[in-house]
């Protein structure tokens, strides 16, 4: 197996008395995708937003790269190589693509601050071009491209930090057609097969999580109640265990 990333050990949180986290243990490895399911309200976020520092857990510890850590806040965990894609991308569409690239890591002339778009532009065509991301123009604006292309050029700005060890996203295909959602698949492989870099997805299609992931957790309550490799499961073993959790809650 690659070397380990991330490892979450009997992480527990609540928030007043509700308790959104039981006791969570999964791992991650580098080269490897982790998908993560579960209905809204599962503890999905809250598990993210630990991970990313935002939200400290209240129990168990987290080990990065063989090291016990506690995150002190998103940049910190950004500074180790924690990156996260939320739903919203966080993109400017108003500005270009090397522009979003380059959001908040732009390179100016010294000592004058005036930017380096040239170079930018450069950069950001290298970037897009080694992942595998076709786009015509880097100085297309964010918001005249498809979804698909802006959820990669997302996903793109994370790697590019050229410090990315663990990827977070956050339902990546929610709301894609089907040729979008294919892009998207297909910058997952790509990543992977590069072997660097460990990621976490989100996502509610079971199809493609089977697709796409080395191993499937679910988590129900609070707790990760399945763990297997994506080959050992289906879809339709994954749909009965969620169809089951149903029948239970309402009685039918």
């Amino acid at each position: 197996m690659s070397e380990e990333v991330m490892r979450v050990e009997h992480v527990s949180k609540s928030f007043g008395p509700v308790q959104a986290l039981s006791d969570i243990n999964l791992s991650v490895s580098r080269g490897q995708i982790l998908g993560l399911i579960g209905d809204n309200g599962a503890g999905k976020s809250t598990l993210i937003k630990i991970l990313t520092g935002y939200h400290q857990p209240d129990g168990g510890r987290l080990v990065f790269e063989g090291q016990p850590v506690q995150l002190k806040s998103v940049t910190h965990a950004r500074s180790l190589g924690i990156e996260t894609v939320f739903q919203d991308l966080a993109m400017i569409n108003d500005l270009p693509v090397y522009l979003n690239l380059h959001l908040n890591k732009e390179l100016v002339h010294k000592p004058l601050p005036f930017l380096r778009r040239r170079e930018m532009k450069r950069r950001a065509r290298e970037a897009l071009d080694a992942i595998g991301i076709n786009i015509p123009s880097v100085t297309a604006e964010v918001g005249q491209l498809s979804g698909g292309q802006r959820q990669a050029i997302a996903v793109a700005r994370s790697v590019y930090s050229g410090n990315a060890k663990l990827l977070l996203l956050d339902e990546p295909l929610a709301a894609m057609g089907a040729k979008e959602g294919g892009l998207i698949l297909r910058l997952l492989a790509q990543l992977k097969q590069r072997g660097d870099i460990a990621i976490i997805l989100i996502a509610h299609n079971y199809s493609q999580v089977v697709d796409v992931c080395d191993r499937v957790n679910l988590l129900q309550h609070g707790e990760i109640t399945f763990d297997k490799a994506s080959k050992e499961t289906s879809v339709s073993e994954l749909l009965e265990l969620v169809h089951a959790e149903y029948r239970v809650n309402t009685g039918t």
